[in-house]
């Protein structure tokens, strides 16, 4: 009896897997004939993959498919079984422009209606409106010490990198800082004690986010950007005009801020509240991102060295988050130029969306003519990684391996039984190459540590193709899915989830993943408009062009 009862659960957990890819590989099947704007095939996929192995996702993306088509019946009734079985993704729902055509009918607001009714219902218990309070300058100390213990809490179970609140303990970690929380006399300090807590993670997809108010007030930035170059803090770029007529440009060192020696400063007043993966990521975003910025009402004292040796010390006035935004010259998410030799350098600024791929595809008969191409992705702090894959996708005529990933798996009983809970390992599944398109010349691709998330799984499946080499300094280490929590005092948090790795294995996160060629830029580059990394990959591209 007993071994037939152990050939049943294997017979039917080899037929769960067998159900579970054919789903997959329907899903993804659904997905390109979306993309091929083939609606009615591809929602009729969809609906297949759900049949095999239902997930209200599959029917959401039914019905975007049925809409698209003309078919508004269809797609009503795969959004109303996406609802009950679960999808509570309303705010995508009621912008997506894919469900256009339902919203001029009648039955459109009382399923929206529904689907908010259980959206509220279900986020009482992980997201309750309880513990998501409105900002007050200061919040109440049992509404603080909730927030933290929500934080807290999430992270203890959610995080995926568990061996490291083992290694920290997190319990203690929490112990240690209810009376701190208890101390603070402001929300803005509430939110820097949890930022804090937060960095000792040492996860760049792992943050504390204060809301809208403290975050004009107390994170205000200055018109510049810097950079750590060769141990100094220089000036990348400027926008404030007083600056400017000062003589401040790129290349200007900075020396103190405050009568602080740089160093001192950013080791003190940024670092301890900075969530970084690994010591380079630490340093783009201390000395980068983070530079002079504070509170709004407070304009830092900087003493500049120039170019040409002389110092001077100017107040650097901060501007809120809007303003900066507003101000700061827009980088397009593709770039593309020729360089001496018929060799194409394409910057992909952004995975944000497929405006990149979109872009790289448009571009490619040009692309194709040159006798190399640099793919630059230096300044890319991520996105969607399918964004990247596309592009890569014209670079081989076979299928190429995207990475690994994982995640926890809890099991309260399990727990009980003092039995061992094994991560959920899956591997990506092999992009398929473009087909249409097939570049053959020799490829080098450009790294720094501004390279991250999606970015890094688009340096991952570079690495795996074997096509070139990476050229420049080690990505900044970070990817996942991040789960985001609300907080006190209108604050967010979010908590990496998910574990990427190597094809093999090998873990990168935490790392970075490590350049073939090492180059990093130098002073003289921001001095003198040269680029120090950009050369280094011509020189590695040169003997191959000449083959």
């Amino acid at each position: 009896m007993a071994r037939s009862i152990l050939a049943a659960a294997l017979f039917a957990a080899f037929s769960n897997a067998c159900f579970a890819q054919a789903a997959q590989e329907l899903e993804a099947q659904g997905q390109r004939a979306y993309e091929a704007k083939q609606y009615a095939q591809s929602a009729a996929l969809y609906q297949q993959a759900w049949q095999r192995e239902p997930n209200a996702a599959l029917q959401y993306n039914a019905a975007c498919s049925h809409a698209l088509a003309g078919d508004v019946e269809q797609a009503f009734r795969a959004l109303l079984l996406a609802v009950e079985g679960g999808y509570r993704n309303v705010e995508h729902m009621e912008r997506d422009g894919d469900l256009a055509v339902l919203r001029r009918d009648a039955r459109w607001a009382p399923l929206v209606a529904e689907a908010k009714e259980k959206q509220a219902f279900d986020a009482r218990l992980f997201d309750s409106p309880a513990l998501a309070s409105p900002y007050r300058e200061n919040l109440g100390e049992d509404e603080k010490v909730a927030g933290l213990s929500k934080f807290w809490s999430e992270v203890k179970y959610n995080f995926v990198y568990v061996d490291k609140l083992r290694e920290i303990d997190w319990d203690r970690l929490y112990l240690e800082t209810i009376p701190k929380v208890r101390a603070t006399t402001s929300t803005a300090e509430y939110y820097r004690v949890l930022m804090e807590l937060c960095a000792k993670l040492q996860d760049g997809h792992t943050n504390v986010y204060p809301g809208e108010e403290l975050r004009r007030t107390t994170m205000a930035r200055p018109l510049l950007q810097t950079q750590l170059v060769e141990g100094k803090v220089l000036v990348r770029a400027v926008q404030d005009p007083a600056l400017l007529a000062k003589g401040i440009a790129p290349g200007a060192e900075i020396l103190e801020v405050d009568g602080e020696p740089v160093i001192a400063y950013v080791e003190r007043e940024l670092v301890p509240v900075i969530s970084a993966s690994t010591p380079q990521d630490m340093v783009r975003r201390a000395y980068g991102y983070s530079f002079l910025s504070g509170r709004l009402d407070k304009a830092p004292t900087v003493l500049f060295r120039l170019a040409n040796g002389k110092t001077v010390a100017l107040e650097v006035r901060r501007v809120d988050p809007e303003t900066y935004a507003k101000t700061l010259p827009q980088t397009p998410p593709f770039e593309l130029r020729k360089l001496p030799g018929n060799v194409a350098h394409v910057a992909l600024n952004s995975f944000g969306d497929r405006r990149a791929a979109d872009a790289w595809l448009a571009a490619f008969e040009q692309i194709k003519e040159s006798s190399a191409v640099i793919i630059d992705v230096r300044n890319n702090g991520g996105g969607n990684s399918d964004v990247g894959y596309k592009v890569l996708a014209t670079l081989t005529d076979k299928p190429f391996e995207t990475g690994r990933w994982s995640t926890r798996q809890y099991v309260p009983t399990y727990r009980a039984w003092n039995r061992a809970m094994p991560d959920l390992n899956k591997p990506h599944k092999p992009w398929a190459p473009d087909g249409a398109r097939h570049y053959t010349g020799p490829v080098a691709l450009l790294t720094s540590s501004g390279t991250y998330s999606a970015a890094e799984d688009f340096t991952v499946a570079f690495a795996s193709m074997k096509r070139g080499p990476i050229v420049g300094e080690a990505t900044g280490g970070s990817t996942g899915q991040p789960l985001f929590i609300s907080l006190p005092g209108g604050g967010v948090a979010r908590i990496c989830t998910k574990a990427d790795t190597f094809p093999d294995g090998r873990a990168w996160v935490g790392h970075g993943i490590q350049p073939d060629i090492k180059a990093a830029p130098r002073v003289k580059d921001l001095r003198g408009g040269g680029d120090t990394v950009l050369a280094a990959a011509l020189a590695a591209l040169k003997p191959h062009m000449e083959e």
